[in-house]
């Protein structure tokens, strides 16, 4: 009995270590989009989490949200930078998500200032 719980214990946690690792290391996609940064916070309950939201069209209807991880601290300090402004944003989907590393599948890996096509000087 006590051999079989063990068993059984350990296949539960071999398991969620190779879904979890699926999930974090093999993206589904990577890209890049383009828009103005509305939004940059760190939000959460049981863990924070970096969020934002840029927005793709002039009246604001085209919103995409991403994630950023902790452990990107100069992309963090960059948003935080160019807050308002238009930007060039890299990032990768993956498959899922976990609530520790963000709301949303998108992942923020690197943020560029770039000039507005909508107001050209």
């Amino acid at each position: 009995m006590k051999k079989a719980f063990v068993l059984t214990l350990t296949a539960i946690v071999i398991i969620f270590l190779l879904i979890y690792a699926f999930i974090y290391f093999v993206p589904y996609s990577e890209g890049v989009r383009s828009g103005e940064l509305i939004k940059v916070s760190r939000k959460g309950v049981f863990a924070k989490t970096w969020e934002g939201e840029i927005s793709q069209g002039i009246s604001g209807a085209q919103i995409f949200s991403f994630s950023i991880l902790d452990k990107d601290k100069e992309t963090i300090d960059k948003l935080k930078q160019y807050q308002g402004n238009y930007v060039k944003l890299v990032y990768v989907e993956r498959y899922a998500t976990f609530f520790w590393l963000g709301d949303t599948k998108f992942f923020v890996t690197n943020v560029e200032k770039e000039q507005s096509p909508h107001f050209r000087q």
